[in-house]
């Protein structure tokens, strides 16, 4: 591994310091005072169709920090530009991007007009998530679906989770009737095998992964890219489905939104608030810039059955945050980012008590008994990035470090606390050949260090003392104490540290793009280091149809994932999921082929995609069906160990039309096979023969499911949206066992559509203040799940379909 590091800092020794010295010598603020260069560059851009002036398009000088906007006029002025050749670069939301090569010389004033057509499917739209590196996603290696902020506003989505729906080959999954747990699933596989990164970083921890999701406010958001299909060779372990990478936002220009809207949930007394702000100021020289944001929501819970149990949690979340920057340079940039999260979450009976008075039938006031799942998180997440081009623009370098602190009080039957830190530091350096071998090309080069540090622990030394003494009411001293620790849970510490290397070759032009790369981690918990490869092709026969076809190795190692630390609860006893002995790490081979056509019908905008996936799983983590601890901690216990095997296959199939800013459809669908080599125990009830407690299917996952996002703008002030959600039949268990004493049933789910609809209207006041006004309703249908369980008793974890029924809301947003 030290060697494999040598080589690459080598690398960026050999090729970088020149340039940097050269860019560091011009870019000192002091002397660019001194020695103006009066190299300007000024012009106007308009809408090509309605020849109107452009305000707030992005004119920027590529591969450097140099950029401005247009004023509200559509006018530009770049000024005292270094000498040279440059690329300035138009681009605007909606709009295609273009560009056009220009030579500043000294004391010479170029005037540069544009005009730019409509892109509403967003064929140039720029992504990081292909290969590290910023790229058209027209001529992305691996197709990169885009999450914009207009489809989260379209669709009324308040946080991460409900935006995610709406993307082909992507659903988010229901877990937990007490505490809403929610997962992201891509291509069949749980959401174990998804990497959710923050501005490509992999800090989002295992512990976040838990409730993170609805953590994530949809302000804070610019994009969300979506990468199907392995990528350990880029962002390393757990991403073997794919990986979601939240971009979030960046100051623009001097503006701001105050917005508030009001959800009740089925006609109620539950409703859900959402009141958010977001402020973006930049300085008049471009050289520094803040984007603020802040979040704060409150939801009710929600009984559905009328038991006196919720099937949706009570939540109340706060968030604040920056991105701000700093431009060193010419071609300096140092970027930060900051966010802070409270939230308290609880499910289950009687919310107006302390959850240890609440699940007591002597002291809760029902004489039964109850249940409770409270967490409350403290959560800190920041990150620094310093980035540098080289002057002739063939070379790039970043560093970034960034670190996510989380502190959890939680109540799942007994009192625990839980900390985690994850952090991340790195750097990366990429290397523009205008020839190498056959082909202009591109090397990424990187190393990489994380470490993760988590801390579990039960702190209900009452609860544990009760048991005791339930065991042994005359118990004392040291035999007291022997009983209290054969109660306790044993605390969980678990530190992994990672080090990691990458390297790929992209050779590209505008018809052929090949990648061949590989990353290599040594995890702390595994015995070798693991070599991930990757090899990427796209061919464009035509300008608008791309051919891709893609190969990624990728692994998970053998540690505490996800929902690991969220103890469900069944038939009134805590579950909790140990791993094996020898658990050795989970390996997968991922093939993506697809076909992205792009044309232009008249006057309409229209895209076809199709894409065939298969990924074979060696070594698969499996869970065992609940059974009693033996030790007798009173837990029901889950084993987590290595399968026999398995694959997942399928196609996914997504179409767009556009017309003008006026009207757009998109709709996906994906038809897919999860299986097992050989059939895996999921029920540890006897009353059942051994086929009956088995299966060959993964289970939780739909053969067939789909979206639909369709929105219309008869003029600039208002718009109507529709949105749909499709979920087929799945196989889902029910452990009637623990909850009754029947024998467990693996029921298969009932199909599900989610229909929802928005209407908005905006009032355009003087001095750029925009009021704007919406309704809607959310799950018009009412498609919810009928067949809860009841009482304390229930297996909280049967629950499948729509995470809430029919919803209606109204918002308030003041734009300025």
């Amino acid at each position: 591994m030290k060697k494999i590091y040598l080589m690459m800092l080598g690398i960026v020794c050999t090729f970088f310091p020149a340039q940097y010295s050269y860019a560091t010598k011009v870019d000192n603020p002091i002397e660019e005072t001194i020695n103006k260069s009066d190299a300007n560059i000024v012009g106007h851009i308009i809408d090509k169709k309605t020849q109107e002036h452009m305000p707030y398009v992005t004119v920027a000088v590529k591969n450097t920090t140099i950029s401005t906007l247009t004023d509200l006029t559509g006018h530009y002025f770049l000024k005292n530009l270094p000498e040279g050749e440059f690329t300035i670069e138009i681009s605007s939301v909606g709009y295609k991007t273009i560009s056009q090569k220009v030579i500043c010389k000294k004391g010479v004033t170029h005037e540069l007009n544009f005009q730019v057509e409509e892109d509403i499917i967003a064929l140039d739209a720029v992504v990081v998530s292909a290969n590290r590196n910023e790229t058209a996603r027209r001529v992305a290696p691996t197709l990169v679906k885009v999450i914009s902020t207009k489809l989260f506003e379209t669709t009324n989505s308040q946080t991460l989770s409900q935006g995610l729906t709406f993307q082909p080959g992507v659903r988010v999954e229901n877990d937990c009737q007490n505490c809403g747990f929610t997962q992201v699933r891509i291509n069949g596989l749980d959401g174990k095998y998804t990497q959710i990164l923050i501005d490509s970083r992999p800090i989002f921890s295992s512990l976040a992964g838990v409730y993170g999701l609805e953590h994530i406010p949809a302000n804070m958001i610019e994009r969300v890219e979506v990468v199907r299909g392995g990528g350990s060779a880029l962002f390393g372990s757990s991403a073997i489905a794919g990986t979601v990478n939240i971009i979030t936002k960046e100051p623009m220009r001097n503006s701001g939104s105050v917005a508030h809207s009001i959800t009740n949930i089925d006609g109620s007394s539950s409703f859900d608030n959402n009141t958010s702000l977001n402020l973006s100021l930049v300085s008049d020289n471009n050289k520094m810039g803040a984007y603020i944001y802040g979040l704060n929501r409150e939801k009710s819970a929600w009984d559905y059955n009328g038991d006196g149990f919720t099937e949706s949690s009570k939540m109340k979340n706060q968030t604040v945050g920056m991105n701000a920057y700093y431009k060193t340079g010419t071609y300096s940039k140092i970027s930060f980012e900051y966010h802070h999260i409270e939230e308290f979450r609880r499910g289950g009976s009687r919310l107006d008590l302390a959850p240890h008075i609440a699940v007591n039938p002597q002291l809760n006031g029902t004489g039964v008994d109850g249940v409770v799942e409270q967490t409350e998180h403290s959560i800190n997440t920041g990150g620094v990035k310093f980035s540098i081009f080289s002057a002739d623009q063939k070379n790039y370098f970043n560093a970034y470090a960034a670190a996510q602190d989380i502190k959890r009080d939680s109540y799942y039957g007994a009192y625990g606390k839980t900390s985690d830190l994850t952090s991340v530091i790195g750097a990366q350096y990429i290397r523009n050949i205008d020839k190498l071998i056959f082909m202009p090309a591109s090397i990424t080069a990187g190393l990489e260090y994380n470490r993760d540090a988590l801390h579990d622990k039960g702190t209900d030394t009452e609860r544990y003392r009760d048991k005791a003494l339930q065991e042994n009411p005359n118990a004392t001293g040291d035999v007291l104490k022997a009983l209290i620790a054969k109660y306790t849970p044993s605390p969980t510490d678990q530190i992994i540290n990672i080090s990691s290397a990458y390297l790929q070759s992209e050779w590209k032009n505008e018809k052929w793009s090949i990648l061949l790369g590989g990353r290599l981690d040594k995890n702390s918990i595994t015995k070798k280091a693991i070599l991930s490869p990757r090899a990427n092709l796209r061919y464009n026969p035509l300008e608008n149809i791309n051919i891709r076809l893609s190969y990624a190795e990728g692994f998970r190692a053998p540690q505490a994932f996800d929902e690991d630390l969220h103890i469900s609860n069944i038939g009134g006893d805590l579950l909790r999921i140990e791993r094996a002995k020898n658990l050795k790490e989970e390996k997968s081979h991922s093939i993506n082929a697809s076909v992205d056509m792009y044309h232009m019908i008249g006057i309409f905008q229209t895209n076809l995609l199709i894409e065939g996936f298969y990924t074979k799983l060696n070594d698969p983590f499996v869970l065992s069906a609940p059974v009693m601890d033996a030790n007798g901690s009173g837990y029901l216990i889950q084993t987590r160990s290595n399968g026999s095997g398995a694959k997942v296959y399928g196609i996914t199939a997504e179409a767009n039309i556009a017309y003008k800013n006026t009207f757009q459809l998109q709709t996906g669908i994906t038809i897919q096979r999860s299986r097992y080599d050989e059939a895996e125990e999921w029920s540890a009830d006897n009353k059942l023969s051994d086929d009956e407690r088995t299966t060959k299917d993964i289970l939780r996952t739909p053969n067939l499911y789909g979206y639909f996002t369709a929105s219309y703008s008869p003029s600039k002030v208002l718009s109507f949206s529709l949105n749909g959600n499709y979920t087929g039949r799945m196989y889902v268990p029910h452990l009637w066992s623990q909850v009754n004493g029947t024998a467990d049933e693996m029921v298969k789910s009932p199909s599900f559509f989610e229909l929802g609809a928005k209407v908005a209207y905006d009032f355009d006041l003087d001095a750029g203040l925009c009021i704007q006004l919406n309704a809607g309703v959310q799950n018009i249908l009412n498609e919810f799940q009928k067949d809860f369980d009841k009482g304390a008793t229930r297996d909280s974890g049967y629950m499948y379909g729509p995470g809430s029924p029919r919803c209606y809301f109204a918002g308030l947003k003041v734009s300025f």
